[in-house]
């Protein structure tokens, strides 16, 4: 595995090319402008840039737009009509978005693989639970009766 900085001069050359690339997502469509205006993409880390970029192009490649992708959320959790979740939806960033749809993708596809699905849900979910613990087979030891209660 190469580090992020080996990756952006592989990618981009430098980190400008890759702030640059970043800043082409920075419109409307995708992006809610939440960045530190002092600072701005410059002085964010090599690997939440290089994240960001692969994140953007993946959602502009698939959906276009941010609106777009919320409206697969929705069709994808059977919430179409439902304004409340879209408008809580609307406020997330895209990279929140992104995993919120590849999760419900998952879902969906594990849902529709039938009971062959199923099983392995439940057998994972066996997995993961520990078991309860041992009962102690030691019993306590026994009180000496006094001799005003025998």
């Amino acid at each position: 595995m190469k580090s992020p900085l080996a990756q952006v001069k592989e990618t981009f050359g430098d980190k400008k090319a890759l702030v640059e690339a970043v800043k082409k997502f920075t419109n409307e469509e995708l992006w809610i402008g939440r960045t530190n205006e002092s600072k701005g993409l410059a002085h964010v880390s090599n690997a939440k840039l290089l994240k960001l970029h692969a994140t953007f192009s993946k959602v502009k490649e698939k959906f276009g737009t941010r609106f777009k992708l919320v409206d697969a959320i929705l069709a994808l959790e059977n919430h179409a009509k439902d304004e409340g979740f879209r408008t809580r939806l609307l406020h997330y960033p895209v990279p929140r978005l992104w995993d919120m749809y590849t999760s419900a993708e998952k879902r969906r596809a594990r849902a529709s693989a039938g009971p062959k699905g199923e099983a392995q849900a439940e057998a994972s979910a066996a997995k993961t639970k520990a078991a309860p613990p041992a009962p102690n087979k030691e019993k306590a030891p026994k009180k000496k009766k006094t001799a005003t209660e025998a």
